[in-house]
């Protein structure tokens, strides 16, 4: 049995430890907000933070998550107000949305590893999340104004 927290509550997961963290949020919990883009750890539509740390869920196994606390976009906050959501929409960043997820627990998980980022560190942070519609500006604008937020 693996014991975990996702999104504040405790969970216990009794499969098998390799199957990737994604799975088991997305099929066994029912929160769907997390997307599986390319099951390689290259999109980061999949991204989920373990601990505060930004990790690529679809190549993560449950086992990772042992003790740890795991927070999924629903999770990030209740009512979609966390300072990264709402840059996201003062911005108007998404067009697609497949990615924003993703895109927006990378944001989070950057700003607060570093909440005065550089364009730089910002560029870098979000690198390995791909947006095929390519609003990138946009959300290098809107991580530019939750940075003011944290």
């Amino acid at each position: 049995m693996i014991s975990m927290k996702i999104n504040g509550i405790s969970r216990q997961f009794h499969g098998d430890p390799n199957m990737p963290l994604l799975w088991y949020v997305r099929d066994e919990l029912g929160l769907t907000g997390s997307k599986f883009g390319c099951g390689m750890a290259l999109c980061g539509a999949c991204t989920m933070h373990v601990d505060g740390a930004a990790v690529r869920s679809c190549v993560t196994p449950v086992a990772v998550a042992e003790g740890k606390e795991v927070t999924t976009i629903e999770g990030l906050d209740a009512n979609g107000n966390h300072p990264v959501q709402r840059a996201w929409r003062a911005h108007n960043v998404p067009q697609c949305g497949y990615c924003q997820s993703g895109q927006i627990m990378s944001a989070a998980a950057l700003l607060n590893a570093n909440p005065d980022p550089s364009d730089d560190e910002i560029i870098s942070g979000m690198a390995g999340n791909i947006c095929r519609c390519g609003t990138y500006q946009r959300i290098f604008a809107a991580v530019r104004t939750a940075a003011q937020e944290v």
